[in-house]
């Protein structure tokens, strides 16, 4: 937390034009010196807080999670907006339900930055417990909370994460926030028990590599869930986390409904408020499904894991009928990929979505990243309830040729009845109801239009795609649907970096004081290269170089013998 250049400023020198596409709000950030009790702090600001830092490069706050933090503080403060609106529906419209007031548990909360802005900024708040397994980070977080005058709504406590939620079963929370360096896995089992009936569970993921195919045993030792390397790959880690989240509800009589999942930067973040009720987690099943991804062409296909037959009040649970495809893929012969089981459902409750827009518009001077948030926000309700989507430049590669902009592809869509919206995941994306058959008769099609004087060898996906002829009537005219309302408003929906290393942190040491840091380091220097042997060492343990080690001709085998002898 050194004194550093605003993103703004950066931005501005390396990327020109481009700023206008970028949230500024940062400006208003500053990093001061500042001193309390005679000890040396670096103070940053970041919404209505202001959290004191040791002065040294152990600290550990990232900027890129304010928009993390910002969405929180706008998801938690309308979901007690809700539960006032559903407490006073409970009770009658002839009764005063009174201030609906919640109780936080911020189970990793390290500096305690978000505990603070969550006592500061929300309306409803009667009390945040903010937990840390170090006592260096809790004495850090109890001179925060002290700082930003919140001792009276903010709890600092010192202990292991999932024994504390298991010790607050009787006494569950309104919301329980999980944002850990990596995996939420061990904290999630007792995580849902921890959070009340109709409350509110918000979890993070930063193992992305995990849940994007690069290790899918361990995505399964983790999640309970095979994961895939796939262009789509962020939409599924949001699938898996919430499939796994729903697993561990489901064994204690519970189960979840999303209300936003997002895809942002380095990680993933679910919202979701969890039920109590057993007669819909029989449903589980029919929410959950396995995911077959072809090896050549990536198409995908889906095999929920079971059926929900309803007629009247009458409800049945069935096993799922499959599988819904061959051995081999059916577009481009090639053999399938299995992964999940992942969430099939929708990702965000869509009435909730507007919702945020219109309090986020109405408050956008709150938020330091608003910009952003209502663009992201306005991309999440167009998005179809569907799983997953194709990366335009992904279909085009795979048949060799030129891509079409995404107006002329979401007009094929359109002119041909099917509905198109982006995934606020990737940029060039194709979210659709329309049919695998109907994508490749959109690819055949244009690379008819437009031949290209690559060949397709014999065998490739694009080959064996190409030798098919099209079923279908394509038209690539322009559509008046096909321009999508957030473009047209020029939203902020897919910001660039502001500045270089834009990503994750390294993990924060278990020291936050400035001590004796630099003679640590002095002292470990070399440490590493002394175990592979590659360091200088003193001359006591240096091991004999070559011209200094005992000759193995002749006369270093006489040498030998004598000096056994002797």
């Amino acid at each position: 937390c050194s004194p550093r250049l605003t993103s703004t400023d950066i931005v501005a020198a390396q990327c020109g034009s481009q700023l206008r596409n970028m949230d500024t709000a940062s400006d208003s950030k500053h990093d001061v010196e500042v001193t309390l009790d005679k000890t040396p702090r670096t103070s940053v600001k970041e919404g209505k807080a202001e959290v004191l830092f040791p002065s040294t490069h152990d600290v550990f706050y990232n900027p890129v999670q304010e928009f993390n933090r910002d969405m929180s503080v706008a998801v938690i403060q309308e979901f007690i907006n809700i539960r006032r609106e559903e407490q006073q529906s409970d009770l009658g419209s002839s009764t005063d339900a009174g201030e609906y007031k919640v109780t936080i548990l911020e189970a990793l909360a390290a500096s305690g930055l978000r505990s603070i802005r969550y006592a500061l900024e929300i309306d409803g708040v009667e009390r945040i417990l903010a937990n840390d397994y170090s006592r260096q980070a809790v004495e850090s977080m109890r001179a925060n909370i002290e700082h930003n005058n919140v001792a009276h709504l903010v709890e600092p406590n010192e202990g292991e994460a999932a024994l504390l939620m298991h010790k607050y079963k009787s006494s569950r929370f309104d919301v329980v926030d999980l944002d850990p360096y990596g995996s939420p896995a061990p904290f999630l089992d007792s995580a849902v028990q921890a959070v009340k009936d109709k409350g509110l569970l918000l979890v993070t993921c930063t193992d992305m590599a995990v849940l994007c195919g690069n290790a899918s045993e361990t995505c399964r030792a983790k999640y309970g869930s095979v994961s895939l390397k796939t262009k789509c790959c962020h939409e599924l880690a949001l699938r898996i986390i919430l499939q796994s989240i729903e697993s561990h509800a489901n064994r204690y009589g519970r189960y979840t409904v999303p209300l936003l999942s997002l895809s942002a930067d380095f990680y993933v973040r679910v919202f979701v408020r969890v039920y109590t009720g057993p007669a819909m987690v029989k449903k589980s099943t029919s929410k959950l499904g396995m995911v077959y991804l072809c090896s050549g062409c990536e198409s995908f296909s889906f095999q929920p894991l079971g059926r929900c037959i309803e007629k009247g009040k009458s409800v049945k649970f069935k096993p799922a009928q499959g599988p819904p495809v061959g051995t081999n893929c059916p577009h481009c012969s090639h053999s399938q990929h299995l992964g999940g089981p992942v969430w099939l459902d929708p990702l965000h409750d869509k009435g909730f979505v507007q919702r945020l827009i219109t309090s986020v518009g109405s408050k956008a001077h709150l938020y330091g990243t608003s910009r952003r948030m209502l663009g992201v926000l306005h991309v999440l309700a167009e998005e179809l309830d569907v799983p997953l989507y194709y990366i335009l430049d992904r279909l085009t590669s795979v048949v060799h040729v030129t891509t079409p902009n995404m107006l002329q592809a979401r007009s094929a869509l359109l002119n041909a009845g099917h509905k198109v919206s982006l995934s606020h995941a990737a940029k060039n994306s194709l979210k659709t109801d329309a049919p695998a058959e109907f994508i490749w008769d959109m690819m055949r099609t244009w690379k008819k239009q437009h031949p290209s004087a690559r060949p397709l060898e014999t065998g490739t996906p694009g080959e064996v795609i190409m030798r098919s002829e099209s079923k279908a009537s394509v038209d690539f005219a322009l559509h008046p649907e096909a321009n999508p309302e957030s473009r047209e408003k020029q939203l902020l929906r897919y910001q660039v970096n502001p500045e270089r290393y834009w990503g994750p942190k390294t993990r924060a040491k278990t020291s936050l004081w400035s001590g004796k840091e630099e003679e640590k380091r002095a002292r470990r220097q070399g440490k590493r290269q002394q175990r592979n042997g590659s360091a200088e060492l003193p001359p006591q343990k240096r091991p004999l170089q070559e011209t200094e080690k005992v000759s193995t001709g002749e006369e270093g085998d006489r040498s030998s013998d004598t000096s056994n002898k002797s």
